[in-house]
């Protein structure tokens, strides 16, 4: 199938950036499409970016490369994301680490709604983050 990007119409109840302090559901941020992917950027700084996405099944990413590392958040769904030639299968409530500069593709296995966070970072070792304090 054809990939298309196509953001999503505007609600007047919601600018489309979050504003803080204020509840939303993620869910309903972004619909299905038919044949299509959907997306919504909520959040955009020079360091980074968040957006929701919502495939249709079928749909995909050829494999490419970006200057960010990415954290994808898979909301629900089901998809098969491959990073430097290797799959993996990710369902909703499951999250992976796309590094910097890493080839990656992404194919819905079934429709799927996935949050994207995009942010530069000087630490590149892919260690996990010091919860403790």
């Amino acid at each position: 199938m054809p990939f298309m990007l196509q953001s999503q119409t505007k609600n007047p109840s919601f600018s489309g950036g979050l504003l803080g302090a204020q509840v939303v559901q993620v869910l309903e941020l972004v619909n299905y499409q038919t044949s299509a992917i959907a997306n919504r950027e909520v959040v955009k700084t020079t360091t980074g970016s968040v957006t929701i996405l919502a495939f249709d099944e079928g749909q995909s990413l050829k494999e490419h490369t970006a200057p960010f590392d990415a954290l994808v958040q898979m909301l629900e769904g089901e998809a098969e994301i491959s990073i430097a030639g290797i799959p993996q299968r990710l369902h909703g409530g499951e999250m992976i680490l796309v590094p910097a500069r890493e080839p990656h593709a992404l194919k819905a296995i079934s429709r799927f709604k996935m949050i994207l966070t995009k942010f530069r970072s000087e630490a590149r070792d892919n260690q996990p983050l010091n919860t403790t304090r």
